[in-house]
């Protein structure tokens, strides 16, 4: 196995680098001998009332302190303040969705009441008695704010009878071993970073909704009549796919135990956040699929939309096929939590076991938005990634389980998300190495988030195929679930658990400026003697596909993986042999990144 401190030829920030010399973080890839994370367990009581759409409840928070520090101060996030009047944001919002923002009562921290609150937009620091390392504190609030209605930014109103709501309760912030606090402010375009923690949620709303939500419904018998139950229970257990509230349901009413309201019991235990949606006229679709041979443990999936909206028809098949492929085809890794409901909403998010996903026309996109939510389960909700800085770890796999995934579902889709963003702004001065901060990216968000990454990760599994490359990845994935890696875990999980140093390509890839640029400098043909001349104009190493096109119409394909260019090389050769006369050459497919596609072909002259 390959053990050398390889991390170090990378360059590496100093506050990360102090990570590694305290011990908590290790060259071989697994968390340090002095690895640490603070956890939380919430319990959470919350009322929603879709008339109003008030959002408004308690919760008692007992944190632990894991870190070798002694804590004087807690930040506590409050994403809903994105629609603060004052707030900094970095999109539109409707002026009719801003507001005062979320109104705290009642707050206090090991019993002592907390006064002079004041917030900064998404942050609010609360100075605390020490709490040292080791020690536990208890964090006490009520709470309450107003959903949005019309700039649906991952959570707010559908129609006026469904909603999606999410990162609806104060939290505490991170404190990790690398910076500390995180007190970068949501604005609404860059992502989460939460700790693990345990949640217990009671969630009331009128008594003709339904609530779905993270984690396990434990209260099912209080709130549902019995033959809805009887219908889960046969969903968790079949994998066909099975009606629990159809249109005729809905109808004729009475699906709930109470007519004025219900309060919906749910817990979940070490995820990273905690969703839920609620809505009186959609339909609920479900099955399950055996997700782990060895222990025969399955996972309930979910479709819950708008049954008027036949676009969504599709979508309890696909996802079932998505997390089947995810647990047996790539990442090849069994699917971790017990279900995942994909609710229809009016954004393309996801939140741990939960999807708020708009309808699409195309049956190709809504595979493709599908498989790509699903898929963020592992990335970041199981492995823990910090969205807010590294999009790219979390998006980036995202995307490539798009592009494998879809095809699997159905086979006539060529998935290109992300081709051509990137190989508009590759090399300009917009286009910024994938390892800048997320936060302080503009233009190529975008591109440095999902295609960019994407590509590497593929790359690299070209490089080492399938198996080694799966290897690699479980070494990661059983490293770091369930903890907060950085990027410099996975860079030396991926070296460590492939046996190979990928630093080369880790660096001109992730770290470097450049652009792929690829072209067929000549073709020659002598006899049945060929070869191929390709020339590296970029500096990005990109694999080369050939098809060489004969003249009685046949093709062959012919292909090198980024080994090719591992030493520095600027052009490639490949030869073969063919008793057919060549016609054409090209250079590229569906993934090959390119600047400069026109020198991509080659005519053998007359």
């Amino acid at each position: 196995m390959f053990q050398q401190a390889t991390a170090q030829q990378l360059y590496m920030p100093r506050n990360i680098r102090q990570a590694y010399e305290n011990g908590t973080r290790s060259t071989t890839g697994a968390p340090g001998p002095k690895y640490w994370q603070n956890r939380a367990n919430y319990d959470i009581k919350v009322a929603f009332a879709p008339k109003s759409r008030l959002v408004s409840g308690s919760e008692t928070v007992v944190y632990t302190n894991n870190s070798p520090d002694t804590l004087r101060n807690l930040n506590i996030k409050l994403f809903p303040n994105l629609f603060q009047h004052g707030s900094l944001r970095g999109m539109p919002i409707a002026a009719s969705d801003m507001g005062d923002g979320v109104a705290l009562a009642n707050v206090k921290v090991n019993g002592i009441s907390m006064g002079g609150l004041k917030s900064s937009g998404t942050n609010l620091q609360l100075d605390i008695p020490e709490t040292l390392p080791g020690g536990q504190l208890k964090l006490e609030l009520d709470f309450s704010y107003k959903l949005n209605e019309t700039s649906h930014i991952r959570t707010g109103m559908v129609d006026t009878g469904a909603h999606f709501i999410a990162y609806f309760f104060p939290r505490i912030a991170v404190y990790d071993d690398i910076n500390g606090w995180d007190k970068i402010p949501y604005i609404g375009t860059t992502e989460f970073y939460n700790d693990f923690c345990n949640f217990r949620v009671d969630i009331t709303v009128p008594g003709n909704y339904q609530a779905w939500a993270t984690g396990d419904l434990k209260n099912g018998a209080e709130v549902l009549q019995p033959k809805y139950l009887q219908r889960i229970a046969q969903a968790e257990k079949n994998n066909d796919i099975i009606s629990i509230i159809d249109s005729t349901d809905l109808a004729n009413g009475n699906i709930t135990k109470n007519s004025t309201s219900n309060t919906w019991h749910y817990e979940a235990n070490n995820v990273t956040d905690f969703a839920f949606a609620v809505s009186n006229h959609y339909v609920w679709k479900s099955s399950s699929v055996e997700v782990d041979p060895k222990t025969k443990r399955r996972t309930r999936v979910d479709a819950v939309y708008n049954e008027d909206h036949d676009d969504f028809d599709g979508v309890p098949f696909y996802a079932r096929k998505t997390v089947e492929s995810m647990s047996y085809r790539f990442p090849r890794w069994p699917y971790p939590y017990p279900h995942e409901t994909v609710f229809e909403g009016l954004d393309q998010m996801e939140y741990p076991m939960m999807v708020n996903d708009n309808a699409l026309a195309s049956k190709e996109q809504s595979i493709e938005l599908t498989d790509h939510e699903i898929m963020h389960t592992m990335f970041p909700f199981y492995m823990g990634t910090n969205e807010t800085l590294y999009a790219w770890m979390d998006e980036g796999w995202a995307t490539i389980g798009e592009w494998l995934i879809s095809p699997m579902i159905d086979s006539t889709i060529i998935d290109n998300y992300g081709m051509a963003p990137y190989n508009a702004i590759a090399g300009r001065s917009q286009d910024l190495p994938i390892m800048t901060a997320s936060n302080q990216l503009t233009e190529s968000y975008m591109v440095n988030s999902y295609p960019k990454p994407a590509l590497g990760y593929l790359y690299v599994k070209d490089l080492l195929g399938d198996s080694l490359f799966l290897k690699a990845l479980h070494y990661y994935i059983a490293s770091w679930n369930g903890k907060h890696p950085q990027p410099y875990d996975f860079f030396n999980c991926m070296n460590v658990g492939s046996g190979r140093n990928l630093n080369w390509f880790w660096k001109i890839w992730f770290f470097d400026d450049g652009y792929p640029d690829l072209a067929i400098t000549s073709v020659k043909q002598q006899g049945k003697n060929c070869s191929v001349v390709v020339t590296s104009k970029g500096t990005k190493p990109v694999p080369v596909d050939l098809t060489i096109v004969f003249k009685d119409g046949t093709t062959q394909k012919l292909h090198r993986t980024i080994a090719c260019w591992e030493h520095g090389e600027k052009t490639v050769r490949v030869d073969f042999t063919s008793p057919q006369k060549i016609n054409t050459v090209i250079l590229g497919n569906t993934w090959s990144a390119d600047v400069n596609p026109s020198d991509n072909i080659y005519t053998m002259p007359l």
